[in-house]
């Protein structure tokens, strides 16, 4: 492998790596403890529209997530074995797609520090996408 092979490569490997523990833990998370994770939500967002959809909005972001990171995994994977970046990419645009979901949801439930809290890992996925463009 070439020196600028490796500068190019590395970065993709972390950005996918980093969305997959990422989003493999926290969705995990919410698969293994759903009826933890339920109390929260129905607590964190007692005072929202968004109260009437918690046992909704939990299987579908743990869906998200999941996907999020085993794409991210496969996609690692697959960098490291030569095989291009289109699934990393894919990962990096379903990580992208999560974490508007819980920005959307953070706004909504008026968790505005919260919210904050997501844009450095949007911007993350987002600086993915283009290192993976291709």
């Amino acid at each position: 492998m070439m020196k600028s092979d490796l500068f190019s490569l590395l970065p993709q490997i972390f950005v996918s790596a980093f969305m997959a523990v990422l989003f493999l833990q926290s969705g995990l998370d919410k698969a293994l403890d759903y009826r933890g994770n339920l109390e929260y939500f129905r607590d964190h967002f007692k005072n929202s529209p968004l109260v009437k959809v918690v046992e909704l909005m939990i299987p579908v972001m743990t869906v998200l997530e999941v996907t999020a990171g085993a794409v991210s995994a496969l996609g690692c994977l697959l960098l490291m074995l030569g095989e291009g970046p289109t699934v990393a990419f894919y990962g990096q645009a379903v990580a992208a797609t999560a974490l508007l979901c819980l920005f959307f949801g953070q706004r909504v439930g008026k968790d505005y520090a919260g919210a904050a809290t997501l844009v450095p890992y949007f911007l993350v996925a987002l600086a993915g996408m283009w290192l993976l463009k291709g």
